[in-house]
Formats: structure tokens, C-alpha cells, sequence
């Protein structure tokens, strides 16, 4: 991996001081992300870099797609929109998405429900699904029964975000708001954000960020969504982001958390610090995208650890073939316990 020793003034770009020589440590967290398709690690500690580098197509100023990791801006801003007084994670979705109150299972589910993936609507594989089209689609589940991972709850949560924005008189595009209330005060500027083809963003993909660019929502994350030492969402539902379900309890508002989980789902098993979760801080949330992209977060560590790898939706199939073979298959659990060792405090 390339080795980025980088000046003040390049490292304004996060906020931070120049980092220094990289350690033994930290060349081993760049080699185990490397020799997995990794093209960028950077590692903060209390804000400072500790750890950069890049490989392949990586650099500090290339922007990747995160995927999946979309989702988790999503969970800290519906903490925003609770402390902005435009919605209530436990209302029902119907009372703002209309269609659903005549159907006895849809009138049922939460916006905490929609955010968590319990709330028993299915999704089509994963492409650009306009709002519309998610609002319509298929309940396989009760509400709170089980876990489904896949896209559509996003899409329903930005239809139902766009509309209390607009009955609230406000701006109603969903990454408008994510802006004014959160990218913009800790001056994140994404690269790229998709949409999909008839012009709705995406939430739960979509986001293009450089390395450095996520490690700033990571470190909003750490810092406990203050910005200038001001709480700028609603604490009680930021606590609430971290908190898994019954169905499962390795996965919050948006976020991975250490916890076991029977679910047979197959994108829980692909994170395995649920099943590491003796061996790694309690405090870990992560947030993760298909290929491998990672945001991990760990406060009692002062830690925010950011891995991007290359992907493209074509490599899915051999990606699960690769998943087969322990020598070449990416694990949060081992990345986790190298970066852990190059973010150590002397």
C-alpha cells in the first residue's frame, strides 16, 4: 500500500495535524486490507492521524462509492429530525405514508421498525428503487418479527422524511436536509450521491466519499454528534441508533453492532464481530458497505477507522466465492484487532 505522509495543510482536509511514520502496526492493517482488494485505510486517533495509505486506484482525493454504508447516515439523521420536532421514532409510518393504513400489517409499522429492517417489508435486489415503487412493495413478515436486509425501508424512510419536510415547510430533498443538518456543520462534502433514474435519492447507497471524508461522520459519531461541543441531534435518539433488536441484536438504526445474532441472514453473517464480539470493544459500531467498505467507530478507544475496497456490483457472485476461502476472505474481527493495534496509545 502507498504511503501517504502527508502536510498540514493537505490533512486540513479532515481537520487534523500531520500524521506520523507509519508504524509496524500500522503497515500491518494497510497489508491485510491490501491483499483483500483494499485500496485505503486511514486511522484516527482522538482525531489525529495515525495510520493513511492507499493502493490501486486509492488516494486522498479519490472518491469511492461506500454502498451500503450509506445507510448509517440515515439512523443519526432521524435523530436530527426527532430533535427538529418532525418525527417520533415509535409513530406509526402510516400516519405520514398514507397508502399503508388500510393494510393491517403496513398501518402497524414503526419508523424505528423501518429503520431497524423489522418492520416485514421485503426487498428486490439491490438497485435504484424510486420511492414509489418502495412504498408499494411486498410485507413477507410481521412487523418486529425478523431481520430483512436489502433497500426498499430506506426508500420508504426517504418518502416519509420528504413529506414531514414538506408539511413542515422546509426544503424537502432528503440529502438537503442531511446537509443543512449534519454534513455541512462538520464539512463533509461528499464526491457523488446517486439517484435513482426518475430523480429520488438513494439512502441506502448512493454516497461517493474519499477516505478522509467518512472518517469526519465517523469522528461526529465518536465525538457524541456534538459539533463545537453543542449536541446537534437529539441525544436520547442517538442513544437509541446503537441499540439492536430482537430479531437482531447485531444490528441497530443503520449500524453493526458487536453483538451475536442467530439470524440466518446472510449480511450478518458477512460481518463477523458478532461473533467475535468477546474479542472486541463494546463501544464498536460499524458501518459497512457491500465489498467491504467500513466505517468502524470506537469511543473508548478515541478511534474512527475507515477501509475501502474495490467493488463493483458485478463482483458480487465471486465475492461470495471469495468469502469460502479463509486466506483471501476480509474479516471486520482480524481488520478490527489490526487497526485497534495501530490506533494504540503509547
Amino acid at each position: 500500500m502507498k504511503r501517504l505522509l502527508a502536510c498540514a495543510a493537505v490533512l486540513a482536509a479532515v481537520g487534523v495535524s500531520p500524521a506520523a511514520a507509519a508504524s509496524p502496526a500500522c503497515e500491518a492493517a494497510e497489508a491485510y486490507s491490501t491483499a483483500r482488494r483494499g485500496i485505503s485505510v486511514l486511522i484516527l486517533r482522538d482525531g489525529e492521524p495515525v495510520c493513511e495509505g492507499y493502493a490501486a486506484q486509492g488516494g486522498p482525493d479519490n472518491g469511492f462509492e461506500i454502498w451500503s454504508g450509506t445507510k448509517s447516515f440515515w439512523g443519526v439523521a432521524a435523530a436530527a429530525a426527532v430533535q427538529d420536532g418532525l418525527l417520533s421514532l415509535d409513530e406509526p409510518v402510516s400516519d405520514t405514508i398514507t397508502e399503508w393504513k388500510s393494510d393491517p400489517a403496513k398501518s402497524r409499522v414503526t419508523i424505528v421498525q423501518l429503520l431497524t429492517l423489522t418492520s416485514g417489508l421485503s426487498s428486490p435486489p439491490a438497485r435504484a428503487m424510486p420511492f414509489a415503487e418502495a412504498i408499494a412493495g411486498r410485507f413477507t413478515a410481521g412487523p418486529g418479527d425478523v431481520f430483512q436486509y436489502g433497500a426498499a425501508p430506506y426508500q420508504v424512510f426517504g418518502a416519509l422524511l420528504q413529506r414531514k419536510l414538506e408539511a413542515a415547510g422546509r426544503p424537502s430533498d432528503p440529502l438537503d436536509y442531511l446537509k443543512a443538518r449534519i454534513l455541512d456543520p462538520i464539512g463533509l462534502k461528499p464526491t457523488d450521491w446517486r439517484r435513482a433514474p426518475n430523480g429520488d435519492l438513494l439512502l441506502p447507497q448512493g454516497a461517493v466519499l474519499t477516505a478522509r471524508e467518512w472518517a469526519k461522520f465517523g469522528e461526529f459519531v465518536r465525538g457524541g454528534a456534538r459539533v463545537g461541543g453543542r449536541q446537534v441531534v437529539d441525544a436520547k435518539a442517538f442513544a437509541r441508533v446503537f441499540q439492536g433488536t430482537a430479531a437482531n441484536p447485531g444490528y441497530g438504526i443503520t449500524w453493526w453492532l458487536p453483538h451475536p445474532s442467530d439470524t440466518p441472514e446472510v449480511v450478518t453473517a458477512a460481518v463477523d464481530i458478532g461473533r467475535h464480539a468477546g474479542e472486541l470493544p463494546k463501544d464498536l459500531v460499524v458501518a459497512g458497505g457491500a465489498g467491504d467498505q467500513r466505517l468502524y467507530v470506537i469511543p473508548s478507544l478515541g478511534l474512527t477507522i475507515v477501509r475501502q475496497a474495490y467493488f463493483t456490483p458485478q463482483m458480487a457472485l465471486s465475492l461470495r466465492a471469495e468469502r469460502r476461502e479463509p486466506s483471501v476472505a476480509f474479516s471486520d474481527s482480524a481488520f478490527v484487532k489490526l487497526a485497534i493495534a495501530a490506533g494504540r496509545r503509547e
